[in-house]
């Protein structure tokens, strides 16, 4: 008994998709209309929003180095380089450039570390403990944040001057004021750090317990190395608000030398903005490095602690 064995010629669909694809290191990668439908528009988006974020950063950068210093002479490419910009804004002809970036550092510094501590504390004992008003509590920490702290300006120029009276170190015209007026978002972060909290399981708390360890070890030996991330990016944030917060610093700070380079910033650009623009653009790229190798040096820490999240 013999049997007819037929062939069946191959899906049209089929030998297209194979088509399409070729191997590469053992993987297939679309070709042609199907790769630009499945990958390729998503690298014109990309290009896309690469050009549109680089286009103001290459503007300020040539500004800053354009001898000019003048809006109508200002290109995307620099025809002459000069560190005149950078000269005149050290020099101190515009203003004490160097007192007010002292200033800004301190105060980025101070407010950042405080608000990250007292927020993890908070955040802590919101995730952990169970209390009375720990429900209302978090709500109120929402409901403030829903408004700006300018609203409440004038209470806390009457607040700072009061308090100036009795001690001058914190009155206006000081950074321990000004940072005084800061701190009252030191809570800004809760909600954020809480989040990251919940996500750490309590068996980790309940075998500390048991070793004998109590909510203080607990905390700074098991939880906190675990919320790193977290750490690192809320204190990013914070150092990133201070260092471009105007509205505030406009109006408790208006000596010259106390001063932060938001600031004296706008009064050098206020006072002739075609003219000076070059000094303007080349203070904008000094105040733009604390941000970056900031953000070069939490990198690891991020990196590091989701990876080791992932592994566990």
């Amino acid at each position: 008994m013999t049997s007819t064995l037929t062939k069946t010629p191959p899906d049209d669909d089929a030998a297209t998709s194979t088509r399409m694809r070729v191997r590469k290191n053992g993987l297939e990668v679309p070709r042609g209309r199907r790769w630009w439908r499945e990958v390729g528009w998503r690298h014109i988006v990309g290009l896309a929003g690469v050009a549109f974020a680089g286009f103001p950063v290459l503007y300020i950068v040539s500004a800053a180095f354009n001898p000019l210093g003048s809006v109508a002479t200002t290109e995307i490419i620099p025809r002459t380089f000069s560190l005149v910009n950078f000269e005149t804004l050290l020099g101190g002809s515009k203003g004490p450039f160097g007192a007010w970036y002292l200033n800004t550092l301190i105060l980025c510094t101070v407010v950042s570390v405080a608000q990250v501590i007292l927020s993890t504390l908070a955040a802590y004992a919101f995730s952990r403990f169970r209390f009375y008003g720990r429900r209302g509590g978090l709500l109120a920490l929402l409901l403030v944040q829903m408004f700006p702290q300018f609203l409440a300006v004038v209470a806390l120029f009457l607040m700072i001057a009061n308090f100036g009276k009795v001690i001058p170190g914190i009155g206006l015209n000081t950074l321990s004021g000004y940072a005084l007026v800061l701190m009252g978002g030191a809570l800004g972060q809760v909600w954020l750090i809480k989040g990251f909290f919940d996500s750490i399981p309590h068996e980790l708390d309940e075998a500390a317990r048991i070793d004998g360890a109590g909510h203080f070890r607990t905390f700074t030996s098991i939880i906190l190395p675990l919320i790193r991330p977290v750490l690192a990016i809320t204190g990013l944030l914070v150092f990133v608000a201070v260092i471009g917060e105007y509205i505030l610093a406009s109006i408790f700070l208006t000596d010259n030398g106390v001063k932060t380079l938001a600031v004296g910033m706008f009064g050098i650009i206020a006072g002739d903005r075609s003219n000076n623009l070059g000094v303007f653009a080349a203070g904008s790229v000094m105040i733009a490095l604390p941000v970056l190798l900031l953000f070069l040096y939490l990198q690891k820490f991020i990196v590091g602690g989701l990876t080791a999240g992932s592994v566990k």
